[in-house]
Parts: structure tokens; sequence; C-alpha cells
């Protein structure tokens, strides 16, 4: 089983940025795609981007294209995510997730890392 450990959340004023990390304890090659979620108090667990290595793509949710980017760093095994032009409605606990295969989805999960966004 692949551990993934999430850090780079914090407090940041609306209109600044900040780049979460997704740390895998083994190599992120194991998974075919690389996700990340995150979830609003009193709402459900939201897509918001994901990196596939099979496909060589990079997908976005509406919400945060043109925002937000997603990387990777093989070497480091580690999953990033740059987040720019944050605004208050981005505040959320965010989560890492990893997919072996497309039949199974998303099935290894960080313990996530809170982005709350002030006005």
């Amino acid at each position: 089983q692949v551990q993934l450990v999430e850090s780079g959340g914090g407090l940041v004023q609306a209109g600044g940025s900040l780049r979460l990390s997704c740390a895998a304890s083994r190599t992120i090659f194991l998974f075919n795609a690389m996700g990340w979620f995150r979830q609003a108090p009193g709402k459900e667990r939201e897509f918001v981007a994901a990196i596939s290595w099979s496909v060589g793509s990079t997908s976005y949710a509406d919400s945060v294209k043109g925002r937000f980017t997603i990387s990777r760093d093989n070497a480091k095994n580690t999953v990033y995510l740059q987040m720019d032009s944050l605004k208050p409605e981005d505040t959320a606990v965010y989560y890492c997730a990893g997919q072996i295969s497309t039949s199974r989805g998303y099935d290894s999960w960080g313990q996530g890392t809170q982005v709350t966004v002030s006005s």
C-alpha cells in the first residue's frame, strides 16, 4: 500500500497563492493517475485536478481552470498543486489521491490539508 501525505496548506488572503505537495511513500508510477480533491464544510468532496501518466494529460474542474496547476516530480515521488488567484470559495480541506487502475478508481488517499482563503 502507498501512503500519501499532503502538506502546504494554510491561511492566505484572496488573490494569493499556495502550493500543495503530496508525497508518496513509494514510486508514484504504481498509480496510473493522481488527483487532488477538496471538501468544504457541509459540502460533498469534489474533484479539483488530475494528472495521468498513461494518457500524459492533466484535467481540471471548471472552477479552478486557469488558476490551479497540477504537476509531478518523479524523482521525489511527489505531486503538486499550485494554486494562484485564490478565492474565498476555494476554502476547503484538500486531499491527494492515487488511482492504480481506472476500474478501481481513486483508492489511495491522504489525510488532507486545510486551505483557508480570507476575503
